[in-house]
């Protein structure tokens, strides 16, 4: 659709360094058993090397596209995709779709709850967003009227 704008909002830094721990402590067991593998089979030690350097480098690819080119929620004149958090429910959904926007607190956990018509329902935790958590509901609320065809006053 020409003239279509998007919001990408990023994986938020709390979350990235989450992830990213998790790969360096697989990184860290994978060299350990590679190390062990080494010394028992008697293998050149470059292969430790090289896999050090190959985990170093899968690192900071992570780190990069984590940070810079991977987007938590992405929303356009059309509708919303939701990536990377486990138990969002919808993942993808048009606005015309969209019910109902609301905040709530399951656990306490600060959401952005999005009702379908179909009574499905897709839960956003703020936390993971980096954004200001007025800003992404704003944001949200708005597309979902302008996707409904209304117009504020």
């Amino acid at each position: 659709m020409p003239g279509s704008t998007s919001s990408d909002y990023r994986l938020s830094p709390a979350l990235g360094a989450r992830l990213m721990g998790t790969l360096l402590v697989l990184l860290a067991l994978l060299l350990f058993a590679s190390t062990a593998l080494v010394a028992l089979l008697h293998l050149p030690l470059d292969l430790l090397v090289l896999l050090a350097f190959l985990g170093l480098v899968a690192v900071f690819g992570l780190g990069y596209v984590l940070t810079r080119r991977t987007y938590v929620l992405r929303l356009d004149d059309e509708g919303y995709r939701v990536r990377l958090i486990r138990g969002a429910g919808v993942t993808t959904a048009r606005w015309k779709d969209v019910e109902e926007v609301a905040a709530a607190s399951p656990r306490g956990i600060a959401c952005l709850v999005l009702r379908l018509r179909d009574g499905r329902t897709t839960t956003i935790p703020v936390a993971a967003v980096a954004a200001d958590r007025e800003e992404l509901a704003r944001d949200v609320r708005d597309r979902a009227r302008r996707g409904e065809g209304l117009r504020p006053l």
